[in-house]
């Protein structure tokens, strides 16, 4: 019989896995890279969920390259925030929401704290729909019954009770590696217009200038730069042994830097790949009305005249709703410990989580049919969207505090970037609003 942990269980809980992977004595510059590197691959994964998919996937065919720009632009202000979020983790020696429980008055603390939890289940609503699409896909379920099996995940997270933390990295590394040499397999097949790419990489304000690509662009930035990610980089971080030296601390920057800027870098191909696919696949076909998951994969193998890329579609899939479910489940015990010191059995944690995602979902195929999984997808990243202002004002605002930073406090231009990039998503989520309101 199973006997269920009665406490919290490494490796997602983040106070028993701080510090617990050490570097090897006298390791060279590049070996040292790969044991510090890690953090950032687990983060990038909530960059290429299935939330990602649903807003790159509308946006290639409705508007062909037109918002590739945006994807671009997305991931650099994600390499820079995530950037602010490890320094803070590794500079302080707390992570985001530890700080904010503290420094931040009862009621405010508080706030942040509901607000971080809805942007969870935001994303694991996305890991819902992702996972029983998936399983819709591969074994011909119905997509409601795909949705029933992804509360089978728990066990998979019973199963790595006792885990080290590098061993659930190791597993994020073998899903991210599936689901970009999918994607890879099914470009190649296509073969897109390169030089039309290479337009679409141009920022174009005149295309965001209607209500339809502005709501898609707010969903991509909220799919891309995804507020419980800031939350979840401050705290991984501190799972390499540092010491507490500022010489020591400024080493594990500039590593931790580089592991993010490569893993983002990752994700951002493959968000690209994304987005350039259905583009050449449906937009150039004159296929403008492909806005699910569900169409994209219907279509996929006759327009492309083989059944492979249906099943590579698929397979990187549920390898990106599964992934996406180690993450959330992780940053569920970061936002827990930090902002009320609660610790629970990550079971616990999960079934709460996964329950709270599963009603609306059912709810949602319900009331829309199969093809409504799409619209709650792209819904879901629009909501993270309204909620990223509320994570990333702390996070400058910390990162900018020379008495809390020390001697890694944000440069003048660093502050002066991020707040521009607050300024940019608090306004595009405003004239969202607006445009829905009017």
């Amino acid at each position: 019989m199973l006997e269920l942990p009665k406490t919290a269980t490494a490796p997602f809980c983040p106070s028993e896995v701080r510090g617990s992977v050490a570097f090897t004595p006298g390791a060279g510059g590049w070996r040292k890279f790969l044991q510090f590197a890690g953090p950032g691959l687990l983060v990038s994964v909530g960059y290429m969920d299935p939330g990602n998919w649903a807003t790159d996937i509308e946006a290639g065919s409705r508007f062909g390259y037109g918002l590739l720009s945006v994807v671009v632009l997305s991931s650099l202000a994600a390499m820079l925030l995530q950037t602010l979020a490890l320094r803070l983790g590794l500079a302080t020696g707390r992570d985001l929401a530890q700080l904010c429980g503290e420094r931040y008055r009862p009621g405010a603390a508080k706030t942040l704290w509901i607000l971080a939890e809805l942007g969870i289940i935001a994303t694991d609503l996305a890991e819902v729909l992702g996972s029983a699409v998936a399983f819709h896909l591969l074994l011909g379920v119905p997509l409601a019954t795909g949705v029933a099996l992804t509360a089978l995940d728990t066990a998979i997270i019973l199963a790595l009770k006792g885990q080290k933390f590098r061993e659930l990295e190791a597993i994020m590394l073998g899903l991210v590696a599936t689901i970009g040499l999918c994607y890879l397999a099914q470009v190649v097949l296509v073969k897109p217009a390169w030089p039309e790419v290479a337009r679409g990489l141009v920022p174009s304000l005149g295309t965001l200038a209607h209500r339809e690509p502005l709501y898609l662009a707010v969903g991509i930035l909220g799919a891309t730069v995804m507020p419980h990610n800031l939350y979840l980089h401050s705290s991984i971080v501190l799972t390499r042994q540092v010491d507490p030296d500022p010489a020591s601390r400024a080493e594990a920057i500039r590593w931790a830097r580089l592991d993010n800027i490569l893993s983002l870098s990752l994700a951002m191909v493959v968000n690209v790949l994304i987005l350039v696919l259905a583009s050449a696949v449906f937009h150039a076909h004159g296929r403008h009305e492909v806005a699910s998951i569900l169409d994209a994969h219907r279509l996929l193998a006759p327009i492309l005249g083989t059944s492979a890329a249906g099943v590579l579609f698929a397979v990187s899939l549920l390898a990106a709703g599964q992934s996406s479910t180690f993450t959330g489940t992780v940053t569920g015990q970061v936002i827990l410990e930090g902002f009320v010191n609660l610790k629970i059995p990550c079971w616990q944690r999960r079934l709460a989580t996964r329950a709270l995602a599963l009603l609306p979902a059912l709810a949602g195929i319900a009331w829309l049919g199969e093809g409504g999984a799409g619209k709650l997808l792209v819904l879901s990243q629009v909501a993270l969207s309204l909620q990223l202002p509320f994570a990333l004002w702390p996070l400058i605002r910390f990162t900018g505090d020379p008495g809390l930073m020390g001697p890694f406090v944000n440069r003048p231009w660093v502050s002066a970037l991020a707040w521009t990039i607050f300024a940019v998503v608090t306004a595009a989520n405003l004239w969202l609003v607006a445009m829905v309101l009017g």
